[in-house]
């Protein structure tokens, strides 16, 4: 069996010491026995293998941290308060106070990523190295171009246009280079995925190893970024930051100066088809909904990717993932213990909130209303089967809870709210185990009444507070490029393409058709579907930004469920708490939060500033509109 790439990490203890180590030699120099000569990295194979492995440690987003991009978007609220998400969610956030910045987009990290690249494709390229094997030197260049291509491109989302740095610095060099324009910047990366694209064709990768299909999928993301709102002069001339943005030394490096969105959407489509040409995705091909558990199942079947044992999990959705990084490392990062419920004993990280809820429909694809009685009184009955593979609510069903505190809840079920229940013979309020007044990690607890599961392993042999899942993390599965070929048909105005695909994600997901058939409302549909669909997966902070609604969806105020049960008339409980609607009669109560977060958003927050740091050390930075 292949091992995936993580397996080789131990490799690369050895060559973390390459850059300092080369000098001169004479009779009396003896090569030290830790070290290894830089020249001999690109002389021997394996080392250079190791070498490029290595840099594979920058790809390290969504699971691999308790904090998550949800939660600086409409989709998670951070429990533990003072990490700098609630400084990004107001928009305090300036050059000298970034706020919660991770490694995987933290601008000096993604340069030292970089220069790694640059070092393998300058010693790599040319003749200075003693590699013979063809073969292995386009592979590792290959790997080289995507993953300058991934880096550069996530510092382009969050900034804008950045330097474009292709060569590795000396101390002697000049350190002071200017943005390169967002179009500079796109093309680069384009180009450089185009590279990887020819340098791994017919190339055997393992898994979690840059590919061509992944050189593919990168490309189709970055163009329909590029072809998106956000990045054309009127989008930012809307903005309350305009007239900043509009500054001649400002403009290009955020977006296009010129009238050609119509074929940036063109470009867009054809990457996202090229992509779906080559892959294969899951389930894709159903010409009706699957039933409901059909497709809570398939929904919950691509989010383990092939990575849980659990009951009803089809290992076959793996195919939906065209690069991933795997959870094979025991001291990973465990998704479930950061995410899960307190009364396991987990830390409730980033816990759904009510606007997410809210926003999946009905199983019939109406809209979900609290203004709805009917709704309003069972507000979990009846809903898109994904929301029931995404969040874990009042009621619901989950682990065996004994393993993990004993037998304090039989029935396994999620308890946020609070109920009634006889305590020696007299009527008291019993709180919820998952509750931040329930009796375990009360400081774990979910400030809004639910919790998250998608990316959980739902075996319930595993306890999330203890033991690590091997679930992997996609970071470009296919359904992504089939939405950004959606969404390129419509602003091409091709609506009979994307009703055709986008009725083949909700069939997978046991949901009807969309009805809309003008232009304006499959946008909405598709924007709908898109939330839905990719919640959790690194995608919303970015696509409310691009589409410019960021106000809209990301600005308004966090809101939680309230829940109580009261006993049915000539009903009572004495035993231990369980859900049940024929005893309680259960009430939901939306409710805004402002005490742990008040979001506000301004127009500033479309692009993350660049350090007080980094502009005193690179005096050519132009700083972005706002700050």
């Amino acid at each position: 069996m292949k091992s995936t790439i993580r397996n080789k990490y131990i490799l690369t203890v050895a060559v973390m010491a390459v850059l300092t180590s080369g000098c001169k030699k004479d009779f009396l120099t003896v090569e030290p026995p830790d070290k290894i000569s830089s020249e001999l990295v690109w002389k021997d194979g394996a080392l250079a293998q190791a070498f490029v492995t290595d840099i594979y440690a920058g790809f390290n987003d969504g699971g691999f941290s308790e904090q998550m991009l949800s939660s600086v978007s409409d989709e998670s609220l951070f429990t533990h308060p003072n990490r700098g998400i609630d400084l990004i969610n107001s928009s305090t956030i300036n050059p000298s106070t970034l706020g919660w910045v991770d490694d995987t987009w933290r601008y000096l990290k993604m340069y030292n990523r970089i220069r790694s690249c640059n070092m393998t494709i300058e010693r790599l390229s040319g003749t200075d190295n003693g590699l013979t094997d063809q073969g292995l030197k386009d592979r590792l260049l290959g790997e080289a171009h995507f993953m300058r291509a991934y880096f550069y491109h996530q510092l382009l989302r969050y900034y804008g246009g950045v330097p474009l740095v292709t060569n590795v610095y000396a101390l002697t060099d000049d350190f002071k280079i200017k943005r390169s324009s967002y179009k500079e910047c796109t093309d680069f990366i384009v180009k450089d995925c185009e590279d990887a694209q020819r340098l791994l064709s017919g190339k055997s990768m393992e898994k979690g190893r840059s590919s061509v299909l992944a050189a593919l999928a990168l490309k189709s993301r970055v163009l329909i970024y590029a072809a998106s709102d956000l990045h054309t002069k009127a989008g930012l001339s809307s903005l309350e930051i305009g007239a900043q943005a509009a500054n001649p030394a400002v403009l290009p490096l955020l977006a296009y100066e010129d009238d050609n969105q119509p074929q940036r959407w063109k470009a867009a489509q054809d990457a996202a088809k090229a992509v779906m040409d080559a892959g294969t995705g899951y389930k894709l091909g159903l010409s009706a909904p699957a039933t409901a558990e059909e497709g809570r199942l398939n929904y919950k079947s691509i989010a383990m990717g092939g990575g849980s044992k659990a009951p009803g999990i089809d290992a076959a959705a793996a195919s939906e993932l065209i690069l991933a990084r795997y959870f094979i490392d025991r001291s990973d990062m465990r998704f479930g213990r950061a995410n899960g419920p307190n009364g396991y004993r987990n830390w409730a990280g980033n816990t759904p909130i009510g606007l997410l809820v809210d926003d999946y429909e009905m199983a019939d694809g109406s809209k979900f209303s609290w203004a709805n009685p009917a709704q309003k009184s069972n507000p979990y009955q009846n809903r898109d089967p994904r929301f029931y593979a995404t969040v874990l609510y009042d009621g619901s069903g989950w682990k065996p809870r004994d393993k993990v505190v004993g037998n304090v809840d039989p029935a396994n079920q999620i308890q946020t709210g609070e109920y009634d229940l006889l305590v020696d013979g007299k009527l008291s309020t019993y709180k919820g185990l998952d509750t931040r007044s329930g009796p375990i990690e009360s400081w774990n607890g979910s400030w809004t009444g639910y919790y998250t599961q998608k990316f959980t392993d739902p075996d319930p042999n595993i306890v999330d507070a203890s033991m690590p899942q091997f679930v992997p993390w996609p970071f470009f599965r296919y359904t992504e490029a089939v939405m950004n070929y959606i969404e390129a048909s419509i602003e091409l105005n091709q609506l009979g393409e994307a009703i055709n695909w986008l009725n083949k994600i909700r069939f997978r997901s046991g949901m009807p058709a969309v009805t809309a058939t003008d232009q304006a409302g499959l946008r909405t549909a598709y924007r709908h579907e898109r939330r839905i669909e990719m919640v959790y997966e690194e995608q919303r902070y970015h696509d409310a930004r691009r589409w410019l609604i960021g106000k809209a969806t990301l600005g308004r105020k966090t809101d939680y469920i309230k829940v109580t049960g009261k006993f049915k008339p000539g009903k009572t409980l004495a035993t231990t708490y369980h859900y049940d609607p024929t005893i309680y009669d259960y009430t939901y109560t939306p409710t805004v939060e402002t005490a742990q977060e008040n979001r506000i958003w301004l127009d500033k927050i479309y692009f993350r500033p660049f350090s007080r740091d980094e502009m005193n050390k690179n005096t050519s930075l132009v700083q972005n509109p706002g700050y």
